[in-house]
């Protein structure tokens, strides 16, 4: 039998030339001033250029949607630019790239904000935990989070505007499709949850209102891109940054069934805690049932990811429970995962240390298999000239 990780793919318009997909990966790398994507970012990309599908880092879709320092948007000119140079190395080099937009919500800070203005959410409830901002002298600093301000209901529309413009914007850039981050406790998810959405207007309430937000953010990206050219992305119990639901099931197979309508080209699921291990500490018994109720709701194309390694990816597609996998930090440190599967070979460790912000270091400089073997040199770390 065919190994299913190395088959292609029909994605949308797009063939996958495999099934395993680069996860989005905050990295916060972003040049500065303005946030914007450079030729490092475009080698870092183009590297990786051998998954089927590559998704973006997250990235703000405004300013108001910025969370963390040194994170690329999709809002200015010079972004836009920025961005192009990213796509168009990763073409070269024979890949795909969607891109992941992004609007933190209440997981900010006045610092980041425009005007120094509180961050937004369904509801003025503060986050547990800090912000990573941009001190005054130019450092990266973790400082708590406040107190957000609830949106009023005539802002609704300027969001879904927010993310129909950075779609705009990365179809202008020549990105192959866009994912709406709607996942990790960021502000579509904090809509979604009971634990931060505590509204009673259309957007509160019950699963339909809380799903409002979503739902008109996704119709407004399809005008953009048209539906097979966009997908979605979830984290069903999912509790970081405080996410947490009264009745998940309810409102998970409720969103997984909604999103039908769209015909998108795939839904994108955060495995719940990230572990399907019974001995592992962060293991949710309720994950493997909630994956089932969301397979079996959802009719498209499903992508999972969290804690995947070779052999869980390959009996995950064996098996049906998904149609792509998608791997973070294996593909963090391994710019030729797709190949090191395919010869069994040796994975390099990642280093955690150089994660966030930082230059070429821990991003750029991890060998292939053809550097370690001398079959290349080390200063020709995958450029997007080759292939």
């Amino acid at each position: 039998m065919n190994n299913p990780i190395f088959e292609p793919y029909a994605l949308g318009p797009y063939t996958l030339k495999n099934r395993m997909v680069m996860a989005p990966l905050t990295r916060s790398r972003a040049g500065q001033p303005g946030n914007v994507p450079t030729d490092l970012n475009a080698l870092y990309y183009a590297q990786r250029a051998s998954a089927g599908l590559i998704i973006s880092e997250a990235t703000q879709v405004s300013q108001q949607g910025q969370g963390y320092a040194w994170t690329p948007g999709i809002h200015t000119p010079d972004q836009v630019v920025g961005w192009r140079s990213v796509a168009e190395a990763v073409h070269r080099a024979g890949g795909l790239i969607f891109m992941q937009l992004w609007h933190v919500g209440r997981i900010s800070h006045p610092a980041l904000q425009p005007d120094g203005q509180l961050p937004v959410a369904p509801s003025a409830i503060r986050p547990s935990g800090t912000a990573f901002i941009v001190n005054e002298r130019g450092e990266g600093e973790m400082v708590p989070f406040v107190t957000p301000r609830a949106m009023a209901i005539e802002e609704m529309p300027y969001i879904v505007k927010q993310y129909a413009h950075g779609a705009s914007n990365a179809l202008h850039a020549g990105l192959d499709g866009v994912e709406i981050h709607a996942a990790n406790g960021y502000l579509l998810d904090q809509f979604l949850n009971t634990s931060s959405n505590h509204r009673t207007d259309e957007y509160g309430g019950p699963v339909e209102n809380r799903a409002r937000l979503l739902m008109e953010v996704v119709a407004a990206v399809c005008r953009v891109w048209g539906p097979q050219r966009v997908g979605v992305r979830l984290s069903p119990l999912g509790s970081f940054n405080d996410m947490g639901d009264d009745d998940p099931e309810a409102l998970f197979g409720h969103v997984a069934e909604q999103l039908n309508r769209f015909n998108l080209a795939y839904l994108h699921i955060v495995e719940p805690e990230m572990a399907r291990d019974p001995a592992s500490p962060s293991f949710d018994p309720r994950g493997p049932a909630m994956m089932e109720l969301i397979r079996a709701k959802y009719s498209g194309t499903l992508i999972v990811c969290g804690g995947y390694d070779y052999r869980k990816a390959v009996a995950c597609l064996e098996e049906g429970r998904a149609d792509l996998v998608a791997f973070g930090r294996l593909f963090i440190a391994n710019p030729d995962l797709p190949e090191r599967f395919r010869q069994n070979a040796e994975l390099n460790p990642p280093d955690e240390s150089t994660y966030y912000g930082g230059g070429a270091k821990g991003y750029v400089d991890y060998p292939t298999l053809k550097q370690l073997r001398g079959e290349e040199p080390m200063t020709a770390i995958g450029t997007a000239e080759k292939s």
